[in-house]
């Protein structure tokens, strides 16, 4: 198999690793395949990739989620640099609600998150230069946002200590768990 899928500790979340073939002129890796995917069960449909930039590590986007009817699921993965991506289960009623998978995904290690629907999802870059590319089963639809602090001691989340030194003011400004009306179930 092209990937290597292995499930975390909250069902859903699954890390995949590709294989990758390098030689003297470089590398060769297959990053995504739905039909392997499928034989883990995983059949997301992905219509989007996004690509995200951050020069300053520190750099925090996060904690994300959009609400159905255009809820995502996100494969996301670090084509330069390295970032400590989670996601966090808010999911009313799951056994795992308000607990985390935080994983450090880099070129390094080329490993890959699938964050499913249901999920708060955010990454903090750790290096300069730090690229993300990630594909999403749905569009973004700015009305169908929504976020959790990134920030709150509630979610237990361990990130670096120099975590938030860049963050957007709305992510900044997004509710703790506590007061948090989760729109999945």
């Amino acid at each position: 198999m092209p990937l290597t899928v292995t499930e975390t500790r909250i069902k859903g979340v699954f890390i995949i690793t590709p294989k990758k073939f390098g030689d003297d002129r470089g590398f060769f890796s297959e990053t995504y395949n739905a039909g392997a995917l499928k034989k883990s069960g995983i059949e997301s449909q992905f219509c989007q990739d996004n690509h995200s930039f951050s020069a300053t590590p520190g750099t925090l986007r996060g904690l994300h989620f959009q609400t159905a009817p255009m809820a995502q699921t996100k494969l996301v993965r670090v084509t330069r640099g390295a970032v400590l991506d989670v996601a966090v289960d808010i999911r009313r009623g799951s056994a795992t609600y308000g607990q985390h998978v935080a994983v450090e995904l880099s070129a390094q290690n080329w490993s890959q998150l699938l964050v499913p629907t249901g999920f708060a999802h955010g990454f903090c870059t750790l290096i300069p230069d730090t690229e993300v590319l990630y594909k999403v089963d749905a569009p973004y639809s700015p009305d169908d946002e929504g976020g959790l602090l990134w920030s709150d001691p509630a979610l237990g989340i361990e990130w670096p200590d120099f975590a938030g030194a860049v963050v957007a003011e709305r992510d900044a400004q997004w509710p703790g768990i506590g007061t948090f009306e989760s729109p999945f179930s």
